[in-house]
């Protein structure tokens, strides 16, 4: 029998997989890191090369800065990785940010990757599989897989900005982005800023 980090039988273990890609926004996946650290969840992470680039043009971390923030980290090319396989136990997977290629490969479920391979576990366990794609604007055929995708029962998210919170900086626009994303496994990160109603607004 399984174990929470509680020690509860029978409950799933409270990890997650993340996979960061190479489009652009690798913040969403270094902040889904640091929220799921804080938040007490495991992480088990997979990069493509694709994102290692990006993260040396968008950010000033190093590779190390990264991976340091996962509790576990596989190698791209680790097929026989632990999150290969459906019987390990996890509440799901978050691709922040999921790039067209990676969302492609995805849909097709002709997989040459641990991330793809594990999104594609993840789908056939029916578990909670969310996408933060990156693209704009989109051509019909970028339409036509997020369809897919999302009758196979994965979760478009795209990393819009919630300008109803008033962020103050980019950062609290990638938190508020990062946090809705994480609401979907069930998590309630504290940097979430909530809605609670029009101000002001005259009753009906």
């Amino acid at each position: 029998m399984g174990h929470d980090v509680n020690g509860a039988v029978g409950a799933t273990p409270r990890r997650i997989v993340v996979g960061v890609s190479g489009a652009s926004g690798v913040v969403y996946g270094v902040r889904t890191l640091d929220a799921l650290r804080a938040l007490g969840v495991e992480s088990h992470l997979v990069i493509t090369r694709a994102a290692l680039l990006t993260l040396s043009q968008e950010t000033d971390l190093t590779p190390d800065d990264l991976t340091g923030r996962a509790d576990v980290v596989h190698r791209l090319a680790d097929v026989g990785a632990s999150i290969a396989s459906g019987s390990f136990r996890t509440l799901g997977m978050i691709v922040a940010p999921c790039s067209v290629r990676t969302m492609s490969e995805i849909a097709t479920g002709v997989t040459s990757t641990l991330l793809t391979r594990a999104a594609d576990v993840t789908l056939k366990e029916r578990r909670r599989l969310v996408l933060m794609v990156r693209e704009t604007p989109l051509h019909l055929g970028h339409l036509r897989t997020l369809t897919a995708l999302a009758e196979m029962g994965a979760v478009i998210a795209p990393p819009l900005p919630a300008l109803y919170a008033r962020p103050g900086s980019i950062d609290e626009m990638v938190d508020q982005s990062v946090g809705r994303a994480l609401d979907l496994f069930g998590l309630d990160w504290d940097a979430v800023r909530r809605w609670d109603g029009l101000k002001g607004a005259a009753d009906a």
